[in-house]
C-alpha cells in the first residue's frame, strides 16, 4: 500500500497539469499575441514617422493613412501595414539620398564650409544664413536647430527648396561661379 499511494498522488499530479496546461498555454499564447501586435503597431508608427519626416524635408506630400493599427490586433494586418510602411520609409530614404542637383551641391559645399560648420551668421556645409534656414527649412530649424545640425541629405534638400523657388545658386555667388553654375 506505501508504494501504490505515491503512485496515485503523482498521477493525479500529472492529470492535473495535463488539464492546467491548456488553459495556461491559451493564457501565456493570448499574452505572447498582444505584446507582438503592441511591437507591430509601435514599429508602424516609427515607420510611418520616418516616410514622413523625409518627405517633409523633400517638399512632398504625406503618404495617406487610414490608422488602422489603432483599430486592430490581427497580427496578419498589422504585419502587412508594418511591410508597407517598411517599404514607403525605404523609398524615400532612397530617394532623398538622391537629391536632383546633387553633384552641383557637393561642388558648391567643396567651396563653403564643413558640414557641421556652427560659426555664424552662416551655418552648415552649404553656409545657409538663419534667413534662409526660416525661409527654406523652417521645419528643420524648429525641429533640429540651425543647419550645422542638419543630415548631409537635409542641408541639400533645403537648397534644393531655394533653387525650386527660383532663387538659383544666387545664394551662392562666389561658390556657384566657381563650379560654373551661374
Amino acid at each position: 500500500m506505501n508504494g501504490q499511494r505515491p503512485r496515485g498522488l503523482l498521477l493525479a499530479l500529472v492529470s492535473s497539469l495535463a488539464l492546467a496546461a491548456p488553459g495556461g498555454a491559451a493564457a501565456a499564447t493570448a499574452a505572447e499575441t498582444a505584446s507582438e501586435a503592441s511591437a507591430l503597431v509601435e514599429e508602424i508608427g516609427e515607420r510611418r514617422a520616418r516616410t514622413w519626416h523625409w518627405q517633409r524635408v523633400m517638399g512632398r506630400r504625406r503618404s495617406p493613412t487610414l490608422y488602422l493599427e489603432r483599430a486592430t490586433s490581427d497580427i496578419v494586418l498589422l504585419t502587412s501595414l508594418r511591410d508597407l510602411w517598411r517599404g514607403r520609409a525605404r523609398a524615400a530614404r532612397a530617394r532623398v539620398l538622391r537629391p536632383p542637383h546633387r553633384v552641383q551641391w557637393l561642388c558648391i559645399h567643396r567651396h563653403e564650409g564643413a558640414w557641421n560648420d556652427p560659426n555664424a551668421p552662416y551655418y552648415g556645409g552649404l553656409q545657409m544664413s538663419i534667413g534662409f534656414q526660416r525661409a527654406y527649412g523652417r521645419y528643420l530649424l524648429r525641429r533640429r536647430g540651425t543647419a550645422n545640425r542638419w543630415t548631409t541629405e537635409e542641408q541639400m534638400w533645403t537648397a534644393e527648396r531655394a533653387l525650386r523657388a527660383g532663387s538659383g545658386f544666387h545664394p551662392w555667388p562666389v561658390a556657384a561661379r566657381r563650379c560654373g553654375l551661374i
